[in-house]
């Protein structure tokens, strides 16, 4: 026979202990909100949410990981943003009661406060583009360009003379891969492939493959470009990743936002006077990014580039950025296009 008095007490002693436990757990943050959103540079308040009765000997606030601050009490304190970068950004803090410590997290997400300024393009000069060139990959170097081209089977990596636009020395890439974008560091040429997780490391001179690398973290392989110390790489997101320049490892990124939110499918891309120069795919638009923290500075309109009697059945989208260090010279060009362009940027607006 059940002893219903014994099942009342056992049930309202369990719930007793829990109602117990939950006062004890009860700790999160009052401010902010999950998710909620800043622009880059304004304050954030935080500040935790703590039982009164709770005591408390120290609380130590971390962003990413990385301690911001520390207070003795309950205390709010302002989070300053202006040197964080944009993206989602992680809040911690380590409260200390003297017997145990517990940890409470939340997300932020910083954007860009800044409305990117809108230039547009004027064309210097045009040379001929093979179509057959499916262009992931654009630099200049000593009066002629570095050239990576895409699709399964017909991929290549080449040299190319600037005023034929041909072919000056060339290699086939097997057909399992898609080639992506490539840069020169030092006396090798790094070359990204699309879904294969693999990059290819190349001698400039003979393009004789001399060594292969894996990819960490980063999805795809889009876009690269070299700083002078460390490679540049978009994998299709808006996320770029800073590479090891010697061992290719990948060591930091950041992500990409205007004021409106996040900049997704960056392209290929080029290093110029500090700046990240990306284009954007399936798009005539080039964004201009400050490295340090993802800030879309700058729109370039590149629409109407290529005119209509120079397109083929076979013209895709605007893809290739080379800037000419010495000569100051910038070139655009697409995949598939017939024609490379030099041009200058000017503001939106100006005559």
């Amino acid at each position: 026979m059940i002893n219903l008095a014994g099942v009342l007490m056992v049930i309202t002693l369990a719930g007793a202990c829990k109602n117990e436990g939950s006062r004890n757990e009860v700790l999160g943050f009052k401010f902010p909100e999950q998710g909620q959103t800043y622009g880059l540079g304004e304050e954030v308040k935080v500040e935790l949410d703590i039982p009164a009765e709770s005591k408390v000997i120290n609380v130590s606030y971390l962003v990413d990981g990385k301690a911001v601050d520390s207070k003795t009490n309950k205390d709010a304190f302002a989070l300053k943003t202006a040197d964080l970068s944009l993206g989602y950004r992680l809040i911690s803090a380590v409260v200390d009661n003297g017997e145990k410590k517990d940890t409470v997290t939340i997300n932020i997400v910083l954007k860009s406060a800044v409305k990117p300024a809108e230039f547009t393009y004027k064309v210097l000069n045009t040379f001929p583009h093979d179509t057959s060139s499916y262009t992931q990959g654009l630099e200049y170097h000593n009066g002629r360009f570095l050239e990576s081209t895409g699709e399964y089977g017909t991929s290549t990596l080449r040299w190319v003379a600037l005023e034929t636009g041909k072919a000056l020395e060339r290699i086939d890439i097997d057909k399992k891969y898609f080639a992506e974008g490539s840069s020169l560091v030092g006396d090798k040429i790094v070359m990204l492939t699309w879904k294969e997780d693999i990059g290819f490391v190349y001698d400039s001179k003979s393009l004789k493959q001399l060594s292969t690398f894996p990819y960490q973290n980063s999805r795809e392989g889009w876009g690269l470009t070299y700083d002078g110390e460390r490679l540049i790489k978009s994998d299709g997101t808006n996320r770029i990743w800073f590479l090891n320049g010697a061992d290719y490892k990948e060591e930091s990124y950041i992500d990409v936002y205007d004021n409106n939110g996040q900049v997704d499918e960056l392209n290929e891309l080029e290093y110029i006077d500090g700046k990240i120069y990306a284009n954007i795919y399936q798009t005539d638009k080039i964004a201009v990014i400050d490295p340090k923290n993802g800030t879309v500075e700058r729109y370039v309109d590149m629409s109407g580039i290529l005119p209509a009697k120079d397109k083929f059945p076979n013209t895709d989208v605007l893809n290739g950025i080379a800037w000419d260090a010495a000569g100051k010279r910038l070139f655009v060009t697409g995949k598939k296009f017939s024609k490379l362009f030099q041009v200058e940027l000017i503001p939106k607006g100006s005559k």
